[in-house]
């Protein structure tokens, strides 16, 4: 029995995930994560004590945030800002006590 390929696309077809990952770019985001202000920060006021039992004096105002990186794709900036955006909102921060900034920067 022959094996038949079955292709999503015959052939000429316009492939539209074809188009889009010719047409884009690849971006690296890096994504800072802090405590809202108004948050209180326990692990920031651990370290704080714990560097002044260290002999690092006049050290205050620690808080404590998260680094992330991540690589995407996007058809142009203002694309990965949309997606890196709906990233924080959606899974990477808790938007009611964080907030967070980021960094693109196109890929070669």
């Amino acid at each position: 029995m022959a094996e038949v390929s079955v292709s999503e696309n015959p052939p000429g077809a316009y492939n539209k995930d074809r188009l889009h990952s010719l047409n884009s770019m690849q971006y690296h985001a890096q994504i800072y994560v802090t405590l809202r202000p108004s948050v209180l920060d326990p692990a920031g006021a651990a370290v704080e004590s714990g560097l002044g039992q260290l002999g690092h004096g006049g050290v205050s105002g620690v808080r404590i945030g998260k680094y992330i990186e991540l690589d995407l794709t996007a058809a142009d900036e203002a694309e990965a800002q949309t997606k890196v955006d709906q990233m924080c909102d959606q899974l990477l921060t808790n938007p009611v006590i964080e907030n967070y900034r980021f960094d693109l920067t196109p890929v070669a």
